[in-house]
């Protein structure tokens, strides 16, 4: 490693990736706030932030859309690098070193590691189903095409789905926020090759067009 002339800097995501990451965080945002405002009496307040009940109803389905079309770009794009491999295998058994800090003992990580690729995958899933359940349940639209049943099941999946998102983007924003540097690759697009080498040693060798390691 110490023969490669190293540069202060790294690229991690291009702006265009950022700037389609940061949309899908704002819509998330504004589909969690008005998807709880439809979803409870008790949450009905949030409603108004969106012009009330009527125009929250009209709002949430197409942001709902704009959010699922700019992660399809995401998901398409990063595909290749989520795909998991053995070394991802044993990053996984190895849970415990991940969490006390113990990264020396881990295997050489590639552009993301197990965790994030389990995270994307799961993101996929939910984000799959929310869709065509949010499709089953717009009725201005597809009301005289599905039958109630079809409606009762899709909202009630459509609630439970949104939960497992919701429950995932926390763990993935307590990520970013755990592993010092990863926001700042999110909003600055550049990481510096100690952090890269620490945490992704593997992409740091593709980068660098050194040998893997054995």
């Amino acid at each position: 490693m110490n023969e490669v002339k190293k540069p202060r800097t790294i690229l991690r995501y291009t702006p265009g990736e950022r700037a389609n990451h940061w949309i899908i965080a704002i819509t998330f945002v504004l589909l969690a706030l008005s998807g709880l405002g439809l979803f409870h009496p008790a949450f009905y307040w949030l409603t108004s932030l969106f012009g009330g009940g009527t125009w929250t109803r009209i709002l949430h389905p197409f942001v709902g859309l704009l959010m699922v079309v700019c992660f399809a770009v995401f998901a398409v794009r990063m595909w290749k690098h989520n795909l998991m491999t053995r070394q991802d295998a044993q990053w996984l058994r190895q849970f415990g070193d991940v969490v006390n800090g113990r990264e020396d003992k881990l295997p050489d990580v590639g552009r993301y590691n197990a965790g994030q690729k389990v995270l994307f995958f799961a993101l996929v899933l939910f984000l799959l189903v929310l869709l065509v359940t949010g499709v089953v349940m717009w009725r201005v639209y597809f009301g005289a095409v599905f039958p109630i049943g079809a409606i009762r099941l899709a909202s009630l999946l459509h609630a439970l789905f949104a939960f497992l998102l919701i429950c995932a983007i926390i763990v993935h924003i307590y990520a970013a926020v755990w592993v010092k540097g990863s926001v700042h690759a999110m909003t600055q697009g550049t990481v510096s090759p100690g952090w890269a080498w620490k945490h992704h040693r593997a992409w740091f060798r593709q980068v660098f067009g050194l040998p893997a390691r054995k």
